[in-house]
């Protein structure tokens, strides 16, 4: 800024009258233009882009705090610790079911229900009306056919005039009696979980709520006396000590609008009953691989989806606590559709398993991915629960890792 006065300066006496000195005076005058002219410009430039100070970068840099290694790998649901039953009892997709129609894979037990087409998805879907509708699946085993330990997993959609979905693990349509030591299970209803008729009752931390509508994914784990509800990513309810003991499964379901007009739809997708509560590495240490349903993806896609986070998250934890442990990823697909196609799918579902696996912090030296498709299944794919049961992922140790 002291050249830019200077040349100011000059070019101010150059304005001055001097004969004597016109020509010299002139050639100053021009030299004088040009060198202010760049000034300015460097002036501007400084002012629009002031370079920092040492202090001043290291002031700034003290306000940021520096991301911890935990926080550069956390991802989305990375506290899910829901793991699903290892052998499913009953699944139920839609798949196939005629719009308009009484669900195939279920009986009622009041009110009415119907297959219903939603976002080019098949839903069941219930009346909008106070009194709904309550269903049962129909299982190959009557009476009492949930084991000690088992899940129950469905997707449900909210909407702002929805009311709760209500879960009982008992014959609704055998009796209207409440079993001794068992309670409904209500879910949705203002985006919060509750047992005991709202006694045991927590609504979704404000960071998870939605706005209207939406879907959700409803996962429940009883294992043997300790019950555990889940709306998405959030445990909500958890009961150490269950006295009753759950037989089977009822869900009942309706729509309140309040005289309001318009459509507020009650529907639920993606049921599934699983059987099991094996901790992951008690499997491993007993079969030498980790056989597991629980990892899901878009039909005929590598996309996970985000239920499937539970067991990512055991197996990270069982990979970094036990750094010795090299895993075979390997995929299996159900026989619907091309054999090559799927073997292709199962290969690509498998590394998509690895890479979100290392995004968690697990170095992806110590798997490698395998695609098997159809070939090697381990039930019939001729049911719901036989296709189920074939679509999974292994975790099979490895000797080493790779090179």
């Amino acid at each position: 800024m002291k050249n830019l006065m200077l040349f100011l300066i000059v070019g101010f006496f150059i304005q001055m009258p001097a004969v004597s000195e016109a020509q010299i005076l002139g050639k100053l005058k021009k030299k004088a233009e040009k060198q202010v002219e760049k000034e300015i410009d460097k002036a501007l430039e400084g002012e629009a882009e002031e370079p920092q100070t040492e202090e001043k970068q290291t002031k700034e840099d003290q306000q940021k705090p520096e991301e911890t290694k935990d926080e550069q790998v956390a991802r989305p649901w990375s506290k899910y610790d829901f793991v699903p039953g290892e052998t499913i009892l009953f699944e139920d997709n839609l798949e196939g079911e005629q719009n308009g129609e009484f669900p195939s894979q279920w009986d009622l037990i009041d009110g009415y229900v119907e297959n219903a087409l939603f976002s080019g998805e098949n839903v069941i879907r219930f009346p909008i009306e106070n009194s709904g509708a309550t269903i049962k699946p129909l299982m190959k085993k009557e009476g009492d056919y949930l084991p000690e330990k088992f899940t129950i997993e469905f997707d449900m959609y909210l909407s702002s005039r929805t009311s709760k979905y209500t879960v009982y693990l008992w014959d609704k349509g055998k009796s209207n009696r409440r079993p001794d030591g068992l309670h409904a299970i209500d879910v949705g209803y203002d985006q919060e979980a509750s047992y005991e008729g709202g006694k045991m009752q927590r609504k979704l931390p404000e960071a998870s709520q939605k706005p209207y509508p939406h879907w959700r994914h409803v996962a429940i784990s009883f294992n043997v006396r300790a019950l555990k509800i889940y709306i998405d990513q959030d445990r909500l309810v958890m009961i150490p000590n269950v006295t009753g003991n759950p037989s089977a499964l009822s869900i009942h379901a309706s729509t309140y609008d309040f005289g309001q007009t318009g459509d507020y739809p009650t529907m639920i997708k993606n049921i599934r009953i699983a059987e099991g509560a094996v901790k992951l590495y008690d499997r491993f240490i007993s079969d030498g691989k980790i056989v597991t349903n629980g990892i899901k993806f878009d039909s005929g896609k590598a996309t996970l989806k985000l239920e499937s986070m539970g067991v990512i998250n055991e197996i990270v934890k069982l990979m970094k606590e036990h750094p010795e442990i090299n895993f075979s990823v390997e995929g299996h697909t159900d026989s619907d559709g091309d054999a090559q196609f799927n073997i292709d799918l199962s290969e690509q579902r498998a590394n998509t398993v690895i890479n979100e696996l290392v995004a968690r912090g697990i170095d992806g030296k110590r798997m490698v991915a395998k695609g098997f498709g159809e070939d090697i299944p381990v039930a019939d794919n001729t049911s719901p629960e036989g296709k189920a049961n074939n679509r999974r992922v292994e975790f099979v140790k490895m000797d080493a890792p790779k090179i």
